[in-house]
């Protein structure tokens, strides 16, 4: 596999969600899963990873230390956490990106190399012209807090917000200077070509969500199985010399050792 890393997202070692307190505190406001991350972590490191990423809301759901010694333990990496925001709106937009910058600052503490943001909210009454501009100029602002604390930024194109298909992730990558992080199944779950969308951003990829998708019924898979097949999404990292952190993820998975397990069998082979 080359340079390439593997890291695991422990998302799905509970029931995703966010901070109650966010409702009327929008610093407030992280993902979270809840559940167990000292299990999580220690079944990420049997599986074979070598690194994990973690929301924002678990990462600073303990202190600096505790989860040192968890890494320690596991002998994981913290390669990124994940944070999300609207970014669109411009009075609480510096509310979301201290909130943001509390998450760098752990990350940072903690060695990880990389800062993943997705969001881009859809208004109730549909896009304005202007939803585009504002979001990338916030996400310059993350490239900042990132670069400061010397971390690498990445936006995450993500259902549900204005950025999914490929016009979408073409056009916002016109209008900011961070890099961008492909999540394969929300891409083809978008109507986009994975591979092919790797290879046409492949200058703004220095790290990577892989999973599989299931179409019908919706459902994230593990890299061996689904609709979309990921030996072309491998051949387009092999292709652009991809070297650095690939993280694969699931969501949500009813024995999340088995479905991280069966995701590194598929690496392993690959």
């Amino acid at each position: 596999m080359g340079g390439w890393k593997f890291a695991y997202q422990a998302n799905c070692w509970g029931d995703l969600g966010g901070a109650a307190q966010g409702v009327t505190s929008i610093t407030q406001l992280r993902y979270r899963t809840f559940g167990d991350m000292d299990r999580a972590l220690t079944e990420i490191a049997t599986a074979g990873y070598t690194g994990v990423e973690l929301f924002d809301g678990n990462l600073l759901e303990r202190d600096a230390s505790a989860f040192r010694g968890l890494l320690e333990k596991t002998g994981l990496s913290l390669v990124a956490t994940y944070s999300g925001a609207n970014f669109i709106f411009d009075d609480i937009l510096p509310e979301e990106l201290a909130r943001i910058t509390q998450a760098a600052d752990r990350a940072a503490e903690l060695g990880a190399p990389h800062l993943v943001v997705g969001g881009g909210a859809k208004r109730y009454d549909g896009t304005r012209p202007t939803d585009f501009d504002r979001l990338g100029a916030a996400l310059d602002r993350v490239v900042e807090i990132a670069a400061d604390r010397g971390l690498t930024a990445h936006y995450h194109p993500h259902l549900s917000t204005i950025v999914e298909g490929p016009e979408e992730v073409r056009r916002i990558f016109g209008l900011t200077s961070i890099d961008f992080c492909p999540d394969t199944a929300h891409l083809a779950a978008a109507g986009g070509d994975p591979a092919e969308m790797i290879r046409e951003h492949a200058s703004r990829i220095s790290y990577v969500h892989l999973k599989g998708l299931q179409r019908d019924p919706f459902a994230f898979t593990p890299l061996d199985r689904g609709d979309v097949p990921t030996d072309g999404i491998i051949s387009a990292l092999r292709d652009t010399a991809f070297e650095g952190w690939i993280c694969t993820e699931l969501d949500a998975w009813e024995d999340p050792a088995e479905g991280a397990r069966a995701s590194m069998e598929y690496l392993n082979q690959a």
